[in-house]
């Protein structure tokens, strides 16, 4: 009798041990899992930051002169682009009155999801600049910059499916820009002109980007000493 009893109550405790055991081991593997999910959301949250940060268009304005003739300053600026992988592109000259230059740009914003999905026809905003002129310059007498109509230089890639889509939001900016239901059939968030402008002056040099949420910006950083001095020599 007590025998028996005794092989119960071990039997007993063996289930009491296993079952905490198993109440251990389901806790800790799915605080693991929780830990892993998390881990996860994060990294696909910081992936969707770095896409929205990216600057999808950059731009680099020196000013190469700097005079005023006749009672009227004149500012000398080259151009120069940047492709996604660095490439630089021919560098452009524009002569402006003043020192205030405006860059008007044609601006397309995709719908959220498309970003933070990285689709590849939409995972980015997109630019076109129109022309740049100085304060003292009516905007119908500034200089051109990308070609109205067509894709800009530094969006032409090499997928034909890329460039056909883009080619035909550029070709019908306008209309698009009062068609509700075309800019909706093509994912677009919305599109509008805007205006970049500040004053560009000698010993500096001034980035424009365009970022891949649609915000467009002009920082400044002091000129190598190096390239001022080359300037100054010209």
């Amino acid at each position: 009798m007590l025998r028996s009893l005794a092989k119960t109550l071990s039997l007993f405790l063996l289930l009491v041990a296993g079952s905490a055991g198993l109440v251990y081991y389901y806790h800790h593997n799915s605080a693991e899992q929780q830990i892993a999910q998390l881990q996860q959301k994060n990294q696909e949250l910081e992936q969707i930051r770095h896409r929205l940060e990216t600057d999808r268009r950059v731009a680099k304005i020196l000013v190469t002169d700097q005079k005023t003739i006749a009672g009227q300053m004149k500012t000398t600026l080259l151009f120069v682009e940047y492709t996604e992988s660095g490439t630089e592109l021919p560098a452009r000259q524009f002569i402006i009155n003043g020192n205030e230059a405006h860059f008007d740009a044609e601006i397309i914003k995709f719908k959220d999801q498309y970003v933070e999905q990285a689709d590849p026809l939409r995972g980015q905003s997109i630019m076109l600049f129109v022309r740049v002129y100085g304060s003292d310059q009516a905007p119908s007498a500034g200089f051109p910059i990308d070609t109205p109509g067509t894709i800009p230089e530094i969006y032409r890639g090499a997928d034909p499916q890329i460039s056909a889509f883009e080619q035909d939001l550029w070709a019908d900016f306008w209309k698009l820009y009062n068609d509700h239901d075309a800019r909706e059939s093509r994912g677009i968030r919305g599109l509008h002109g805007e205006g970049l402008y500040g004053q560009f002056n000698p010993g500096h040099v001034y980035t424009i980007t365009l970022r891949s949420n649609g915000d467009g910006t002009i920082n400044e950083e002091p000129l190598d000493p190096m390239y001022k001095q080359a300037i100054e020599n010209r």
